[in-house]
Order: C-alpha cells, then sequence, then structure tokens
C-alpha cells in the first residue's frame, strides 16, 4: 500500500505548496500528485501554477516523496513531444521519482485560450495517441510520426530516461472514470486514476470490473497496474471545522454535464456556491472521530485499491496533515 497527498495547486501558491509537499514527506507520505490547471476552480481565492515548472521546484526541495500529475492533459495546450521533453529533463535529474498522469482534459484550462475542445470521443483519441509518441519518443533515438493528431520527423529527445535502466523509467497512469478509459488504462499504462465519492457500486461494477477485463485482455498481472484514487477526506479534531471546510471545493459535487462546458471560473465558483454545504460534503470523508475516517479510507482497500492518495480540503494545511499523520495515518493498513 502507498499513501500520497495530493498538493491543491487549485487553492494554494507555488510557494505555499513547496512547503507543503515537504511536510508531507516529513510526515511519512510516499507520493505528491498536483493537477496542471489553466485556471483554477474558483475566481476567488484560486490558484493555477504551472504543474511542470512546479515539480522541477518540488523535486529539489524533497528526497525521496514520488511526485507526479493528477492530471496533465498533453493533447491540447500542449503537444506530446514538449510533454516529453519537460518530463525526461526532470526524470534525468531525479531518476525513479517522477510520475506523469494524463487525462482527456477539461474546457476550463483550454478554451480560455482559444484552444477548441472536442468532444469526449476524440479527446480520448487524443490520449491514447499522444501517450504512444510520448512513449516512442522516450524509446527511440529518431522518430517519425504521423498519426491521426500529431506527427514528428526526426525527432529526438536527446535527454531521454535510458530504456536499459529500470530505475530511470517514468510511469504513466491514465486518469478515467469511465469503463474505456479503464480498460485503457489496464492493458496500456502503469497505473489508473480515479477519485472517491461515487459509491461502492461503481467501484466495483466500472473501475474494478474494467481493470480486471483490460488486464487480463492483455495478458497483465494484476501488480502491473497501480489502482491509484484520489480520497477526498476532510478530517479535524473540529467536527464544525471538518464540515466547513469542503466549502471551498463545491465544484467537485457538480455533475459532469453541470462542468463540462464551463470554461470560466467565475461561473463555475457562482454554481458551486449554490449548493448546500450539505451537498458538498457528500462527495468527502467528513468526521472528527480518527477510527472512524481511518475506516472509511481503508475501505478502499477493500475495494480493490493500491495507491491512496488524500486530499484534504481546507486552508490550513498544516493543521490537516499533522493531524491526520498523528491520528488516522497510523489507523491505516500497511
Amino acid at each position: 500500500m502507498r499513501y500520497g497527498y495530493k498538493a491543491s495547486a487549485e487553492q494554494f501558491s507555488p510557494a505555499e505548496l513547496l512547503d507543503l509537499v515537504q511536510l508531507a514527506e516529513r510526515v511519512g507520505l510516499d507520493s505528491a500528485f498536483i493537477s496542471d490547471h489553466l485556471q483554477p476552480w474558483r475566481h476567488e481565492g484560486g490558484h493555477a501554477p504551472n504543474a511542470v515548472a512546479w515539480l522541477g521546484m518540488a523535486l529539489e526541495r524533497t528526497s525521496s516523496i514520488v511526485l507526479g500529475t493528477s492530471v496533465l492533459t498533453p493533447t491540447l495546450r500542449y503537444h506530446p513531444a514538449v510533454v516529453a521533453q519537460q518530463f525526461a529533463t526532470l526524470g534525468q535529474v531525479h531518476p525513479g521519482r517522477l510520475i506523469l498522469g494524463v487525462g482527456t482534459g477539461e474546457a476550463l484550462n483550454e478554451q480560455a485560450i482559444g484552444v477548441e475542445f472536442p468532444e469526449l470521443k476524440e479527446r480520448f483519441a487524443r490520449l491514447r495517441e499522444s501517450v504512444r509518441l510520448i512513449r516512442q519518443l522516450w524509446a527511440e533515438e529518431r522518430v517519425d510520426f504521423e498519426g491521426e493528431y500529431y506527427a514528428t520527423h526526426g525527432a529526438t529527445i536527446y535527454d531521454r530516461p535510458d530504456p536499459a535502466d529500470a530505475g530511470a523509467r517514468i510511469p504513466i497512469y491514465v486518469a478515467g472514470g469511465g469503463p474505456a478509459t479503464t480498460r485503457y488504462a489496464a492493458r496500456f499504462a502503469d497505473g489508473h486514476i480515479c477519485t472517491s465519492g461515487k459509491g461502492d457500486e461503481y467501484y466495483r461494477d466500472t473501475i474494478v470490473a474494467n481493470l480486471e477485463e483490460g488486464l487480463e485482455k492483455a495478458g497483465r498481472a494484476s501488480a502491473e497496474v497501480d489502482r491509484m484514487i484520489e480520497i477526498k477526506v476532510s478530517y479535524d479534531r473540529d467536527a464544525d471545522a471538518a464540515l466547513e471546510h469542503t466549502r471551498f471545493w463545491g465544484a467537485l459535487s457538480l455533475t459532469q454535464e453541470q462542468k463540462h462546458a464551463v470554461h470560466d471560473p467565475i461561473e463555475m465558483q457562482r454554481l458551486a456556491d449554490e449548493l448546500p454545504i450539505e451537498q458538498v460534503a457528500r462527495r468527502w470523508i467528513v468526521g472528527s472521530d480518527a477510527s472512524a475516517v481511518a475506516g472509511a479510507i481503508a475501505h478502499y482497500v477493500d475495494l480493490g485499491f493500491t495507491h491512496l492518495v488524500l486530499h484534504g480540503p481546507g486552508h490550513d494545511q498544516r493543521r490537516f496533515l499533522e493531524q491526520l499523520s498523528e491520528d488516522v495515518l497510523p489507523l491505516l493498513p500497511r
């Protein structure tokens, strides 16, 4: 089992996040993940540092914690060859400490700079093609690639991971909540990323079942794919504070249909603020009883997940990490 920390780029400045990821390492967490947002979920109090630039700084300020994106979209704002170069550069200096988490994207991050945001079918096709190109660029000296969406002509990533050195390899995790992306992750990726709070039936029948189907079709062992889940947990020794902390993240309780076409943080904030706190909190494990909170987190282990990344919603993340490490982490399965 591995336990990680969600470095909430949408809520904290780059400097604050650097302090927090160092604290996450000190309290014993194994990993930390940052989302690559051009714009945050909220206009007021929101932040959106560049994830790749921040990863370089965070790697320099830590020594052992594994760092990654959850997620970056290597298909619209970025050409996949540029992503391949960025992560190869970071991996040269910090081998074995990077994960490239990728996904199909959000309108919020693309349309602000005039990028057309296609339907999911095309976004998923772009994602598959980009992953294939990134891996080819990491593996081969000169790459001529002619895809439906991307092309390279004699391209070389000169400082790429050494294919013969397993320790220098950069794993690729694929984020997705539907059957197709989940099966794809099981067949071709090193890990799968999803989020908590959607009910046991969804995780058993959509996530785990499709992971198993994809693994079987690919002839891969279960251990070859890390089953990562971001768990929304608002733990505080003050029960009222634990509930109130969730309010900043009201946008996560909007439906996919509500969020899909929204590309303005001000509008996203307006929609989220209309939700009652009880609805916002439904997506979260909320409580002040360490044993109960630990049990709710551990339930995801029972469902089959192997890498639990804990996302605390409050503004005082130092308080969250310290209370979590003192009260909850010792109660979790290892």
